[in-house]
């Protein structure tokens, strides 16, 4: 204990020193970058308690309707049962057995149209209210600009500028 006291005394460990834990880092808010665009975000949640399952899936959407965004919620999949058969005895005695069971109930959400910071935001809180036994997976799909290799055919842009006048 004496020796804690006396290195934490010596001068390498100042006490008044200013304690710098978080630096702010100050960068410049002019570069304007686009925020991504999602056209749905996809949440697949499994569980091994279907109640709970239906409850977290009734969160989630309700967190989707807060944030005031499309959401759909549905249960596509029938629950899967995986059997195993053990022996009894870990030696002798085949004809004694036990059967365990596992059943994985599954549920989908879907939010659509949302921006890459209410994305992140929605998935950060929904994540953090998980409940034990839920698995979450989340796909997104980003809507992105055509690359400007990718144009109409000349003889395409005709058509449509005449269709237009």
């Amino acid at each position: 204990m004496n020796i804690i006291r006396q290195i934490l005394r010596s001068p390498k460990f100042p006490r008044n020193a200013p304690k710098q834990f978080s630096i702010a880092t100050q960068t410049s808010q002019n570069d304007e970058e686009t925020d991504q665009l999602y056209k749905i975000v996809e949440l697949e949640l499994r569980g091994n308690d279907a109640a709970v399952l239906r409850s977290f899936s009734k969160f989630a959407v309700t967190t989707g309707n807060h944030f005031e965004i499309d959401t759909k919620s549905w249960t596509l999949r029938k629950p899967t049962h995986e059997r195993y058969t053990v022996l009894k005895s870990a030696h002798i005695y085949k004809k004694h057995r036990v059967q365990y069971e596992v059943r994985t109930y599954y549920s989908f959400i879907q939010f659509k149209h949302l921006t890459g910071s209410t994305a992140d935001t929605l998935l950060e809180y929904i994540e953090r209210n998980l409940p034990e036994g839920v698995a979450l997976k989340a796909t997104k799909v980003e809507l992105q600009e055509l690359p400007s290799y990718l144009s109409t055919p000349p003889e395409k842009s005709k058509v449509l500028q005449s269709e237009v006048d």
